[in-house]
């Protein structure tokens, strides 16, 4: 039985595309990945299912086509609509080789304390919010109150496995856009 814990999401399926039952894709990773033959996996009424892909093309800059293995027309591929691909962690470190050695993912975030270089602990990562276009770190600050920062190399210094520790560089006016007024 394929668990949660063991996925990464990596993208969303959009909308169908003609009448043979391609369906249009965000993809967070090299479309690549899927025609080395690891499958996408779906979460189907609760259950993650895998699909194996026939066919992946470039649409534009940030959109793919892909036709999935047995979805054949374009009734069948509405099902696919609007949900989120996923792909096991082990299959993406593996795709990325030696590089992956060291691949950290969203939810491997998780608990990790936030240090700014300037105003020093921020609070730990509650989670990573993948729900908008913008990538989030969810933080609990000491007061139990969330901050939502940007998850972008600019912002981030260094990440630190060890210490399980975020090292960033926040500009002020950040700091200050998540502060309550009093």
């Amino acid at each position: 039985m394929i668990e949660e814990k063991n996925l990464a999401a990596v993208g969303k399926f959009q909308k169908t595309h003609a009448l043979k039952g391609e369906l249009n894709v965000i993809l967070d990773i090299d479309p690549e990945f899927f025609s080395e033959g690891y499958p996408m996996i779906v979460n189907l009424d609760g259950i993650f299912v895998p699909f194996y892909v026939d066919s992946v093309r470039g649409k534009g800059a940030t959109t793919s086509l892909i036709k999935i293995s047995g979805v054949d027309s374009q009734e069948e591929a509405k099902d696919f609509v609007n949900e989120v691909i996923y792909v096991e962690k082990e299959n993406l470190k593996e795709f990325f080789g030696e590089e992956g050695e060291g691949l950290l993912l969203e939810d491997d975030l998780d608990g990790f304390r936030v240090v700014d270089e300037e105003y020093g602990e921020i609070g730990e990562i509650a989670r990573v919010d993948t729900t908008t276009e913008n990538i989030l770190f969810v933080i609990k600050d000491t007061n139990g109150e969330e901050i939502f920062i940007p998850a972008v190399d600019d912002f981030i210094v260094a990440i630190d496995e060890e210490k399980k520790e975020v090292l960033t560089s926040l500009p002020e006016e950040l700091i200050n856009l998540n502060q309550k007024e009093k």
